[in-house]
């Protein structure tokens, strides 16, 4: 069974220097809540593995913001200008993978993986320091697995064995990134008993979840 904490304990499980992934597309799927109280924590020099760096007052804006990072790694960082000032001054290391080869790499460490052939990259700044494979001719880059210490996700609804359902576009990256982390913290809507939620909804196993911390305005069944 899936452990339900509270906000605080969730941050408390952050500390300095840990890989930390987290899911969304431009706020999206999200998990706000706890990246609003992470980020107001002394914690630092995390490796940020993300989509992107949000949008600039959002929650995960200001993990860059209040300086909780020493590096990136994204898909994209144009709507969190200060992302791009703290790179530009030497501040904050920023890795830019296209985004199917972030999702791809990140799918590689879920899966045990060694890494992904892509010819995304080919020809470009992208190709440099990196391993070439010829297959049939054709030219691709190894891109490696990406794993993390930590992945904070964001689902609509769990059960307390932690099978989650995520809602509509807010699914995006947070199902892989439940398969590629060591410990797995969900921010969840809807907490339900186990049994109520159809096996062909659930879109990420319990298996993959350790904690599940529920927003402010939820909604819990059948508790006590």
């Amino acid at each position: 069974m899936a452990q339900v904490i509270t906000i605080q304990e969730a941050v408390d499980k952050v500390t300095d220097g840990m890989a930390v992934m987290v899911g969304g597309f431009i706020g999206s799927g999200a998990p706000g809540q706890i990246l609003a109280q992470l980020a107001e924590t002394k914690v630092k020099d995390l490796t940020l593995i993300a989509n992107d760096t949000g949008v600039l007052g959002d929650a995960l804006s200001q993990m860059v913001v209040n300086h909780r990072l020493k590096k990136v790694i994204a898909s994209h960082i144009g709507t969190n200008k200060e992302t791009g000032r703290q790179m530009n001054a030497g501040e904050l290391e920023v890795v830019l993978a296209p985004q199917g080869t972030l999702v791809e790499q990140i799918r590689a460490a879920g899966a045990g993986l060694g890494g992904v052939l892509t010819p995304t990259g080919i020809g470009t700044v992208v190709e440099e320091g990196k391993q070439k494979v010829t297959v049939n001719g054709q030219e691709y880059l190894l891109e490696g697995p990406l794993g993390a210490d930590v992945a904070i996700i964001k689902a609509y609804k769990a059960d307390r064995a932690g099978n989650l359902v995520y809602r509509r576009a807010a699914r995006n990256f947070n199902p892989v990134m439940a398969t590629a982390a060591k410990t797995v913290i969900v921010e969840v809507e809807k907490l339900v008993e186990v049994g109520e939620i159809d096996p062909d909804e659930v879109m990420t196993p319990g298996i993959f979840v350790d904690y599940l911390v529920l927003s402010q305005s939820v909604e819990v069944k059948n508790v006590g």
